[in-house]
């Protein structure tokens, strides 16, 4: 089925403006709460939030097989479950209902009320019950980075990375999005030079730029899924900053990894765009240093040019850009962490989200983390206010950013905010 949507010659009835990250080639899903307190599942057009609940209503998605109640819900797991066939159908039809030739939502007032809300009308919500979270660590810069810090240069990469995509599980609770505040977590810490532990507040709060993509009714209990059909069960992806308190991991990750340094907060864009916007954007893979098992072998592009940025803005600041990265730097490509998590037989459900691990490049200004940008602290980096940062202070917010661009169109995901809030006392 051709996706209609994506045609770059495409133009919207819609005033939008040409650096727009929502152009109508974009056609992003997400839910939200209107001015009328009804949370409904909508789409993205310039800066208007689009009603699809009130669209299916007044029978502008007739012909395509949706049941009455499908945009009339607080998540987008049953939209999901229905697979990539309606996915597609329905990107095809809101393209053409708000394509510039078409008249028929245009000229009719009345239904316009309904459907459109300007975005400050809108409160943007979580997406998707997120049933099982994973988050890999798939970046080889990220991982040589860190592994350079804590073991030395000749043992950066453990003996297993360049072989499996490294992940573990963590918490889907404590995921939220953007727009909502986290908060520096308590933890166990082992400071330099003692030999027992001592509680209180992190003090080395840190961003993760990472993306995380969003899975549809994948498989059985059993079944693994092929490399080579993996893109046909991941819905579409988000922005994702997994904060991450170094110091609190540092002392607990031995021997079973990430805990609670990890699972205090982890922050999403709130629209997803579709794997099916993003096709123009596929880039190969970086070429394996060594040849991988058969299971994650895979045929053509699998990676996405996606220009990446993060900005941190102090309380009453300015924001300043720290680092400009790109989802193509990825060792393991999306694909190859879904084979991989699912080789065993675990089964993936409509929701589960997959994080990339940090995305880091190969010079000082693309890492992806204050851990890296200030080589643990060691090198402290300058915001436009002139204050200093080693880590995240109380009442910064962290912002991250990510487009796709080539001469003929923009597809962006809008922001990650996030602010920092002090410690609650204890």
């Amino acid at each position: 089925m051709p996706i209609t949507a994506n045609d770059p010659k495409r133009k919207t009835w819609l005033d939008t403006t040409p650096d727009t990250d929502f152009p109508i080639q974009n056609i992003p899903f997400g839910v939200f709460l209107t001015r009328d307190d009804i949370i409904t599942i909508g789409t993205r057009i310039g800066d208007y939030a689009i009603d699809l609940g009130a669209l299916h209503q007044l029978g502008y998605f007739k012909g395509i097989e949706l049941t009455d109640d499908i945009f009339l819900q607080d998540t987008l797991n049953d939209f999901i479950s229905d697979g990539r066939k309606t996915w597609r159908l329905v990107r095809n039809r809101i393209a053409d209902i708000f394509d510039k030739e078409n008249p028929k939502l245009r000229e009719n007032e009345d239904h316009r009320k309904h459907i459109l809300f300007t975005m400050d009308e809108v409160e943007m919500q979580l997406p998707v019950q997120v049933g099982d979270y994973t988050d890999f660590y798939s970046s080889k810069e990220h991982a040589t980075n860190v592994g350079t810090m804590f073991r030395g240069k000749e043992n950066a990469l453990m003996p297993n990375w360049l072989h499996i995509p490294v992940g573990y599980h963590g918490r889907s609770s404590s995921i939220i999005p953007s727009g909502i505040n986290a908060r520096r977590p308590w933890g166990q810490t082992m400071p330099d030079g003692a030999t027992e532990p001592v509680f209180g507040p992190s003090n080395l709060v840190d961003f993760e730029l990472e993306m995380a993509f969003i899975t549809t009714d994948a498989n059985v209990l059993g079944e693994p899924i092929p490399v080579n059909e993996a893109e046909e069960y991941i819905f579409g992806l988000v922005l994702f900053n997994d904060w991450s308190a170094r110091d609190i991991q540092k002392w607990e990750y031995v021997p079973l990894g990430p805990f609670l340094a990890k699972n205090f907060a982890s922050s999403i864009s709130p629209w997803i765009v579709t794997l099916d916007a993003l096709q123009p954007f596929k880039v190969e893979s970086p070429k394996p240093e060594m040849e991988q098992l058969p299971y994650l072998q895979y045929k053509g592009k699998k990676s996405y040019d996606i220009n990446l940025e993060v900005y941190i803005a102090p309380e009453n600041g300015a924001e300043s850009k720290v680092s400009t990265s790109n989802f193509k730097y990825m060792y393991w490509n999306m694909s190859q962490q879904l084979a991989h998590h699912t080789i065993n037989g675990c089964n993936v459900n409509s929701g589960d989200m997959m994080g990339s691990g940090t995305i880091s490049g190969s010079t000082p200004d693309s890492y992806g983390s204050m851990l890296e940008l200030t080589w643990r602290g060691e090198k402290p980096i300058k915001l436009s206010d002139g204050s200093q940062r080693k880590f995240i202070n109380d009442n910064d917010t962290v912002i991250l950013k990510g487009y796709c661009k080539t001469e003929d169109v923009r597809i962006g995901f809008g922001e990650c905010r996030t602010k920092l809030l002090p410690a609650i006392k204890q």
